[in-house]
């Protein structure tokens, strides 16, 4: 029963982490690169903003800093790209991503902190059935990963906002013809996708403490974009699924260092067998 549990919070982490991945390649068909470096700061804005005993202002403090990161990168930064070829954008978001990772660095230095402590919080451990076992912060991995998704699917189904940011993803050019500004949904789109990615980072801060290297989350997060599909939220879900049950059981039966490979393994099947992921759009594949 825990390896379930264990899997399912896993799933539900990198559900969170990818959500911003597709988000962005859906408005705008760019890959960002630097996506890990948006979960790491997540991580430290909980920290920095962090009172002591009131943990959910905290949060929300942390999101709405996150979801205004997104906002400046791209009116800042990946709104000059606009019209640009795809490989240049992306190229750009390497470079976000260092220069990210360099002020991170600079500003909190490489020392190792826990949000939870400055939060003035406890570790809490919630007894399941079958002898398994869940913290807090892992239980609310799940229930934020359940909620960002269903508010996503109810805003793209019945809201006029999430009908245009479709259309912007479908047909730019369409979309704009009809009015719809461009710019507005592809600024929106980032902001969604560091508040998502932003949100795994704080709860991944505070379950394992905090550090640099939590940037690595988005990396090892990639190949459930590839295995789902770059353009399908849905995807995400199942890929995440896979990519977590593969990684759960090579900590299990392998060793905890073959769960650093085992993603990537699971990436390298798929891209043998169906290279769009499994609910991906089959477009022209370009050797870059």
């Amino acid at each position: 029963m825990q390896i379930v549990v264990n899997i399912i919070v896993l799933a539900a982490t990198y559900s969170l982490v990818c959500c911003g991945y597709v988000l962005v390649y859906r408005a705008s068909r760019v890959l960002n690169l630097g996506h890990g470096e948006l979960v790491a700061l997540g991580g430290y804005f909980v920290f920095t903003v962090a009172l002591s005993g009131h943990p959910v202002p905290s949060f929300v403090l942390a999101c709405g800093l996150s979801l205004g990161l997104g906002f400046l990168v791209y009116f800042f930064l990946m709104r000059f790209m606009t019209g640009e070829s795809v490989v240049a954008a992306v190229l750009v978001t390497i470079a976000l991503g260092i220069l990210l990772q360099g002020t991170i660095i600079l500003s909190w230095t490489s020392q190792t902190f826990y949000p939870v402590e400055t939060l003035g919080g406890k570790s809490v451990t919630f007894g399941l059935p079958g002898g398994a076992s869940i913290s807090l912060y892992k239980l609310l991995t799940i229930i934020c990963a359940v909620a960002v998704y269903l508010a996503l699917f109810l805003c793209f189904k019945f809201t006029r906002w999430g009908l245009r940011m479709r259309a912007v993803g479908e047909n730019p050019l369409l979309a704009s013809q009809r009015g719809i500004k461009l710019h507005v949904f592809y600024a929106l789109s980032w902001a969604i996708a560091a508040f998502s990615g932003g949100l795994a980072g704080m709860l991944q801060a505070c379950e394992h403490g905090l550090e640099p290297g939590l940037f690595v989350l988005g990396l090892k997060a990639f190949p459930v974009v590839l295995v789902g599909g770059l353009d399908s939220l849905a995807g995400v879900l199942i890929g995440a699924l896979v990519v977590a049950v593969a990684e759960v059981v090579a900590i299990q039966w392998i060793s905890p260092q073959a769960s650093e490979v085992a993603p990537f393994v699971v990436l390298l099947i798929m891209l043998l067998i169906r290279p769009w992921g499994i609910f991906g759009t089959k477009e022209e594949l370009d050797r870059v």
